[in-house]
């Protein structure tokens, strides 16, 4: 049962002893794997516990009244 759990306690130790001699690189890969749980989670979280609700999307284009349009007489380019 050691022999399987092995890689997972050298993996552990690894990353205290960058901790400890090079932070920089701990904190980026300890960032590097919160991102995809963060980007999985946050929606969801700001959804339910917040009440988010997407805006409204924008419009594409002008609304057309409803009525007969009018011709327009004095601004003929002919």
């Amino acid at each position: 049962m050691a022999s399987i759990l092995s890689p997972f306690r050298r993996g552990y130790r690894h990353l205290q002893y960058l901790a400890h001699e090079q932070p920089v690189i701990f904190y980026s890969c300890v960032l590097g794997l919160a991102g995809p749980a963060l980007a999985l989670s946050v929606p969801a979280v700001r959804r339910n516990w917040f009440g988010y609700t997407p805006a409204d999307p924008i419009p594409t284009s002008y609304p057309v009244p409803k009525r007969p349009r009018k011709l327009v007489q004095g601004y003929e380019d002919e």
